[in-house]
């Protein structure tokens, strides 16, 4: 039992070779939300993911959200959460809120967490080095922001001294003021200023669906191209607009690959990265 055991983990290492040598040294970001943040097993399995590929020479940048851990907070302190067109409303009292959940004691436990595992990251936000700058987004949400830049050399001097960059997406003005950022948006944007190899996207879905009903009509590919007459289609509709929009973008803006891949899966980075069977949904 112990022999076929170890043959088969050796099959597995000399496939995943070929994989690892054509994104050594790239840069892959991962944005990560969902269930995989809320679920321990989930939460450890993602991490052990992320410092294996970093191990290999995989330069990874770990952007987060955290919405789950912020309505929490803000229903303990009283303060109310209204959500318009998927995106939270954010007064001055939310922001201060946001801005503590998502930079604080989030972004905090996932660097400790890659530690504790005998890795090495760097808490970064995105008011670090200005990294992330923004305007507001509109009159109606308040403290939500739209990008208007992204400085890319916070993330990158976190890289080149060997540390696993975790990004939380909060963004800010030259007047002081502090934004709430879209988690989907904001990893789209670095993984496009970075000229990153690849794109996952987390989520709570198998990836892009025909029959949202059912997963065994998953669409492995989808082409850029494709996606105007699948939004007609009703195929991608919804909260999934935005995030297909976001994919869409990062190819655009020079992204080789986008991947829409189901964090409820233990192990799913790898097994989209690392073999011949890839998961979820990949834009090309």
């Amino acid at each position: 039992m112990n022999e076929i055991s170890t043959l088969e983990r050796a099959k597995i290492l000399v496939e995943a070779l070929p994989y690892i040598q054509k994104y050594y040294n790239k840069i892959v970001v991962i944005k990560y939300g969902g269930n995989a943040m809320l679920n321990d097993e989930l939460k450890n399995a993602v991490m052990g993911d992320i410092l294996l590929l970093s191990l290999v020479g995989i330069k990874v940048v770990l952007v987060h959200g955290g919405g789950p851990e912020i309505s929490e907070m803000l229903e303990k302190t009283g303060t109310k959460t209204e959500f318009i067109d998927g995106l939270r409303v954010t007064d001055k009292d939310s922001i201060d809120i946001v801005q503590m959940v998502l930079a604080g004691k989030i972004n905090k436990n996932l660097v400790n967490l890659i530690h504790s595992m005998g890795g090495k990251a760097m808490g970064l936000c995105g008011i670090d080095g200005h990294m992330i700058e923004a305007k507001q987004l509109d009159d109606v949400h308040g403290y939500v922001g739209e990008i208007t830049s992204i400085n890319p050399e916070p993330i990158l001097d976190v890289i080149e001294k060997g540390y696993i960059p975790v990004i939380s997406t909060v963004g800010c003005d030259n007047h002081g003021n502090v934004y709430n950022i879209n988690a989907d948006t904001a990893a789209s944007k670095i993984a496009g200023v970075l000229n990153a190899e690849s794109l996952i996207s987390m989520t709570d879905i198998r990836g892009l669906l025909r029959d949202k009903d059912d997963d065994s009509t998953l669409i492995p590919v989808v082409k850029v191209s494709e996606a105007p007459a699948l939004i007609s289609e009703g195929i991608i509709s919804g909260g999934m607009i935005p995030k297909i929009e976001c994919c869409i973008d990062a190819i655009r803006q020079g992204v080789n690959k986008v991947f829409i891949l189901d964090g409820r899966v233990p192990h799913s980075i790898l097994i989209e990265i690392l073999t011949d069977e890839g998961i979820g949904t990949m834009f090309v």
